[in-house]
């Protein structure tokens, strides 16, 4: 079965597309310029996967979602095999991102690999919340389609989504502006890992959140419009079993990890 999985994947890609994979499977994937690796980010075994699927990869540049611009001068050559002094110097404890020690193999999985910032600083992602995403994106916004609303029925969705996410205890009013964030930081990761591809010929590998990875309306879709002769490869890791297709072109499902109420603290806040 693993055999023929191969030969459909080398020679036929379209026909496991939306396909469950396994772990195993990540060591051969179907060819692409750029592969988004999604992930709950406080998952262990998710983290995982990402650095099986870079180190079969061997991409000539990694896009993080995690990291700024500004960062990017502390990942030095000799503190890129130094877990302790890399999350020293890019002070990660105060950045708000789950355990280095999850992110720090998918460093050294491809060790020649360039490092791209995906994300953008978080006095630009606020500023979205209020005045749309495409004056805080600048220059090339129409590329990525920041310049015109989205349609009704995604926008619905992504309202609803936000809605859950933050356990129905944001202001109504907030939402759509949640949903601007989440479309400037889409085309933010989507712009670094253009540029990645341009600059090092690829394959580009991106390591961000599912909710980015998702091709109909995440980064995959962003590349898609900003840059459609990229062949972009979308895999979503979940932790239960998918009522329908999910939206990417392959899938994992892991165990979910063990993690405290998320909405303990919107509780908690209202008492």
């Amino acid at each position: 079965m693993f055999r023929l999985f191969l030969f459909l994947v080398i020679l036929v890609p379209a026909a496991v597309r939306a396909g469950q994979i396994t772990p195993a499977m990540l060591d051969r994937l179907p060819p692409a310029d750029i592969v988004v690796l999604g992930e709950v980010h406080d998952n262990p075994a998710q983290h995982r996967n990402q650095a099986r699927a870079v180190r079969a990869l061997q991409p000539r540049a990694l896009v993080f979602e995690m990291l700024v611009p500004a960062q990017l001068s502390a990942i030095t050559p000799d503190r890129r095999h130094d877990r302790q002094a890399l999350a020293r110097a890019l002070n990660w404890k105060k950045s708000g991102w789950p355990d280095f020690a999850m992110y720090f193999p998918i460093f050294q999985a491809a060790p020649r690999a360039r490092i791209y910032a995906g994300n953008l600083p978080r006095k630009q992602i606020r500023k979205a919340i209020f005045d749309g995403a495409a004056g805080v994106f600048g220059a090339g916004a129409a590329r990525f389609g920041l310049d015109r609303p989205l349609p009704q029925p995604q926008n619905d969705r992504r309202i609803q989504g936000q809605r859950e996410a933050h356990c129905n205890a944001l202001p109504e009013d907030m939402l759509g502006g949640m949903v601007e964030a989440q479309r400037l930081r889409d085309a933010s990761i989507a712009r670094a890992a253009i540029r990645a591809f341009r600059e090092t010929g690829g394959p580009v590998v991106v390591i961000t959140g599912n909710g980015h990875a998702r091709r109909d309306w995440g980064v995959p879709a962003m590349i898609a419009q900003a840059a459609p002769a990229l062949k972009v490869l979308s895999i979503g890791q979940l932790e239960q079993a998918p009522d329908g297709p999910p939206p990417y072109d392959l899938w994992l499902l892991t165990a979910p990890t063990q993690r405290d109420d998320p909405c303990e603290v919107f509780r908690r806040k209202r008492q």
